[in-house]
């Protein structure tokens, strides 16, 4: 029966700590954001330089060939 309190007092312990961890990340506006996330997909994202290389290196290759034939 002892271990059932001991449990207990356990159990309170660790769900207090979760507590005081919510109450922190909302004290420092860890949840303030609530729009961004869900049209986050519709964004796209933007072409890096070293991207756009590698495409106009292909399209310069691809002109010349057609050039040749």
């Amino acid at each position: 029966m002892s271990v059932v309190f001991v449990l207990i007092i356990i159990g309170i312990l660790v769900a207090s700590v979760f507590l005081i961890a919510f109450i922190w990340a909302v004290k420092n506006g860890q949840f303030e954001d609530s729009y961004t996330p869900s049209v986050r997909i519709l964004f796209d994202d933007p072409i890096s330089s070293e991207e756009n290389d590698d495409t106009s290196e292909q399209d310069n290759k691809h002109e010349k060939k057609s050039i040749k034939s």
